[in-house]
C-alpha cells in the first residue's frame, strides 16, 4: 500500500547504506591525539634502549650473585656402572654424590666488589637511558607538533600562491603585467610544494621514531599542542649536579675494572682453600675383591684442598690485561666528564643567541602580520595620494605573513631544543615532563 513501509524494506535500505559506510570506517585509520606526557611515559616503558639497560641491570645482578655464591656448596650426583676386566682402573659406582665450595680466596672479595660496582654502574646507565629517552621522545614530539603547525600554514601559503598566480596570469593576459611577475608567482607555489614535501618527509620519520619509542601506530599519531608545558624560568641559573648519571656510570664502571684487576693480581703467590665432601656406593658385581683385600661398598671422604699458585704465566698476563682495562676505563670516565662539562658550557652560551634569534623571528612575524593588516586596510579604503594596491599585493602580503610565521616556529623549536638539552644535563628534564601531566 502507498504510505506503508515494511520492516523488510527498512532493513534493506539500512544495510545498503551501512555497507559502504562501514567499509569507509574500517578502511580509515583511527587517529589518536596523544599528549606529550603520554608519549614520554610510553617511551620510558617501551623503548628499546630502556629495555636493553634493564637487561644489563639484570645481568649485573646475576653476576653479583655468581661471585658471592662460590662460597655456597654446589651439589651433584651421578653413577658410573660398567663392566671391568683385569685390574680395575676406576670406581664402578652405583651412586655417587659430592659437594664442594670455596673457603678462602684472596681474590674473591675483590671480584665481589667489582660485581657490586658493576651493578651500580648498570643502574646508573639505566637512569641515563631513561633520561635520554625522555629527551628524545620530547624533542621528537615537539618537532612533530611544530611541523604539523607549519604544514597548516604552508597549506594556506600554497592557496595564496595559487591565487597570486591566477591574478598575475590575468594581468599578463590583459597586458598590464610582464612575464617576470607571472614567473615569480609560479616560483612561490613551487617553493611551497618543495617545502611541503620536505616537511611531510620529516613528519613521517618523526612519527616512525615515536612509534618505535612509545609503541604506538605511526600513521595514527597526532600531537596535542596544549599538552606542552612552557620552559622553566631562570634556566641560566639552574645549579649543575656534580656529575650526570651517565658520567657516574662511567666512573662506577672504572671502579669495577680496578677491583677486577686487583683480584686478578692476587691470583698468584696467595693460598686458596676449597672444601669438598663425597659419598660413593660401589658395585658388588665387579672384580674389585680380587685385587683389594679390604674392599667395601660404602665410601665417604671429606676434606680441605689447599693450593698455593707459585707461577702461572697465563694468569700473570691476564692480570696485566685487567690493569690496562682499568686505566682505559678511568681515562674514558674522565673524558666523559669533560665532554659533559663542555656540553653544558656550550648549551648555556647558546641560549642567549637562540633567544635573540627567536625574538627576531617573532618580531618579523609580527611585522609581516602588521603589514598584511595595512595592505587590507588600504585595499578597503584606498588613500587618494598613494599608489593604489592590487589583489596581487594582498596575496604577496599573505604569503609573506605565513612564511614568517613558519620561520618563527622553527626559531622557537631551536630554542626549546637547547633548553631541554640543558635540562637533561642538569637533571631537571624529568620534573619538566611531569608538569606536562597537569596540562
Amino acid at each position: 500500500m502507498i504510505g506503508t513501509v515494511s520492516l523488510r524494506g527498512i532493513l534493506a535500505v539500512w544495510f545498503a547504506m551501512a555497507g559502504p559506510l562501514g567499509a569507509m570506517l574500517l578502511s580509515a585509520p583511527a587517529q589518536a591525539q596523544v599528549s606529550l606526557y603520554t608519549a614520554v611515559d610510553l617511551a620510558r616503558r617501551n623503548s628499546a634502549p630502556v629495555r636493553i639497560a634493564q637487561a644489563d641491570v639484570a645481568r649485573a645482578q646475576a653476576s653479583l650473585s655468581e661471585t658471592r655464591d662460590v662460597y655456597l656448596p654446589s651439589f651433584s650426583a651421578g653413577s658410573s656402572v660398567g663392566y671391568t676386566y683385569g685390574f680395575p682402573v676406576g670406581q664402578p659406582t652405583l651412586f655417587n654424590g659430592q659437594a664442594q665450595s670455596l673457603v678462602v680466596s684472596f681474590s674473591q672479595p675483590d671480584y665481589i666488589r667489582a660485581a657490586r660496582a658493576g651493578l651500580h654502574a648498570a643502574t646508573l646507565s639505566l637512569q641515563d637511558a631513561l633520561d635520554q629517552v625522555e629527551l628524545d621522545a620530547s624533542l621528537d614530539y615537539l618537532q612533530l607538533d611544530t611541523i604539523t603547525q607549519q604544514l597548516v600554514a604552508l597549506g594556506e601559503q600554497k592557496s595564496y600562491a595559487e591565487k597570486l598566480e591566477q591574478v598575475e596570469e590575468a594581468r599578463l593576459s590583459a597586458g598590464v603585467e610582464s612575464q617576470i611577475a607571472a614567473t615569480k608567482a609560479e616560483l612561490n607555489g613551487s617553493r611551497a610544494d618543495l617545502k611541503r614535501l620536505d616537511l611531510e618527509a620529516q613528519a613521517a620519520v618523526l612519527r616512525e621514531r615515536l612509534s618505535h619509542l612509545a609503541g604506538l601506530p605511526a600513521d595514527s599519531f597526532r600531537t596535542k599542542p596544549e599538552s606542552v608545558p612552557g620552559a622553566p624560568p631562570n634556566l641560566d641559573r639552574t645549579a649543575l649536579p656534580m656529575q650526570t648519571s651517565g658520567v657516574q656510570a662511567a666512573f662506577s664502571d672504572a671502579a669495577s675494572k680496578h677491583y677486577l684487576a686487583r683480584g686478578d693480581d692476587r691470583q698468584i703467590l696467595r693460598p686458596q682453600a676449597a672444601f669438598g665432601v663425597q659419598y660413593s656406593r660401589f658395585a658388588m658385581f665387579n672384580n674389585y675383591r680380587q685385587y683389594y683385600n679390604a674392599f667395601q661398598h660404602n665410601n665417604f671422604d671429606v676434606g680441605i684442598q689447599l693450593t698455593i699458585p707459585l707461577f702461572d704465566a697465563v694468569k700473570t698476563a691476564h692480570a696485566r690485561q685487567s690493569a690496562a682495562d682499568a686505566v682505559h676505563a678511568d681515562t674514558q670516565a674522565e673524558q666523559d666528564r669533560q665532554n659533559a662539562d663542555e656540553q653544558v658550557v656550550q648549551l648555556r652560551k647558546s641560549l642567549a643567541t637562540l633567544r635573540a634569534q627567536a625574538k627576531i623571528a617573532d618580531l618579523e612575524a609580527q611585522l609581516a602580520s602588521q603589514q598584511l593588516q595595512s595592505v587590507l586596510l588600504q585595499l578597503a579604503s584606498p588613500p587618494a595620494s598613494a599608489t593604489p594596491l592590487t589583489p596581487a599585493d594582498e596575496m604577496q602580503a599573505r604569503i609573506n605573513e605565513r612564511a614568517r610565521f613558519s620561520d618563527a616556529l622553527d626559531a622557537r623549536f631551536a630554542l626549546l631544543k637547547a633548553e631541554l638539552s640543558l635540562l637533561r644535563v642538569t637533571g631537571g628534564l624529568h620534573a619538566w615532563v611531569d608538569t606536562a601531566a597537569r596540562q
